[in-house]
Parts: C-alpha cells; sequence; structure tokens
C-alpha cells in the first residue's frame, strides 16, 4: 500500500504532462527544405495547440495527398476562409489586392483564382520551387490542421521565435 501511495505524484505529473502535450504544446520536427530559407530542416519546434490561425503564421498540418498520407507538413498560411487567392506574374494576390511576400523564396508559378470555403486556408512553403503545398493539393481543411509554430527550441543556435 505505501508503494502505490508513493507512485501517486509521479501518476499525476505523467497524465498532466500527457495531457499537456496532447492537448496544448507538443514537439515537431521540420523535415526537409520547403520551408528553407526561413527553416533549414532538422529543426525541432514547439507546436502551439490552442492558437488562432492568422496570415503567415507557420502551420502543421496532416493530410493525404495523391493517395498518399504526408504527416507533419510544416507551412505557411496565406488565404483565409472566405477569401479568394490566386498567382499572376510571379505575384500573390488575395481579393484581387496584391499582397507583399516577404517569405517566398525562388518563383511562385501562377495560379488561378481559389475561392476558399469558411473552413479552408491555402498554404505555400517559402522555397516555392520545391514546396508541396496549396498550389499542388488545393484548399486545407481547419480540421487537418494540428497548429501553429514559430518557436526553435533545436538547434540550440536556432532557440527562439522565427517568423
Amino acid at each position: 500500500m505505501e508503494y502505490i501511495k508513493d507512485a501517486i505524484p509521479y501518476i499525476i505529473i505523467l497524465v498532466v504532462v500527457l495531457l499537456i502535450r496532447t492537448f496544448i504544446i507538443t514537439p515537431v520536427k521540420v523535415n526537409g527544405e520547403s520551408m528553407y530559407d526561413t527553416l533549414d530542416g532538422n529543426e525541432i519546434m514547439i507546436l502551439n495547440k490552442l492558437e488562432s490561425i492568422k496570415r503567415y503564421d507557420i502551420i502543421v498540418a496532416d493530410l493525404v495527398v495523391n493517395g498518399k498520407r504526408e504527416d507533419s507538413l510544416i507551412k505557411r498560411i496565406y488565404g483565409l476562409p472566405g477569401e479568394t487567392i490566386q498567382c499572376e506574374h510571379g505575384m500573390l494576390y488575395i481579393n484581387g489586392k496584391k499582397i507583399e511576400d516577404h517569405y517566398g523564396y525562388g518563383t511562385t508559378n501562377d495560379f488561378e483564382p481559389v475561392k476558399l470555403k469558411s473552413d479552408e486556408y491555402f498554404i505555400l512553403g517559402d522555397n516555392r520551387s520545391i514546396s508541396l503545398d496549396s498550389r499542388i493539393f488545393g484548399p486545407v481543411n481547419k480540421k487537418s490542421i494540428k497548429g501553429v509554430t514559430s518557436f526553435v527550441i533545436w538547434p540550440i543556435n536556432k532557440f527562439g521565435n522565427i517568423e
């Protein structure tokens, strides 16, 4: 009986950690170079599962692309629910107005206007020449987005917030 009594604080700590990781924050690893030069790949970031989604946020999404499950795609939000987004002559337009693209690296190929539904987002990788993103697989449903990330914890020389 004494053994169980001694284990209770550890069980409580374990349950709290699991709840935090499941519902609030969790680490996520960057794979590939589709977010270069913001992220080089192999960074470990903190994913915030409670933060609201805004334009230019970096998000993590789980999607099925061409019949293959793509877990933890890390991309940037450009189009918000209800908006129309397009690229013409390498320039991005939202609702017909040109937007400044401070994050895009390489050429953004033109695409026809995409009208987003009330629960859809348009995501792009920063490294446009190699990124698998909404230009390929279309808008992303809010249910597919796991959370927002902007804080690198590894490698230590990149520790801190990124944009």
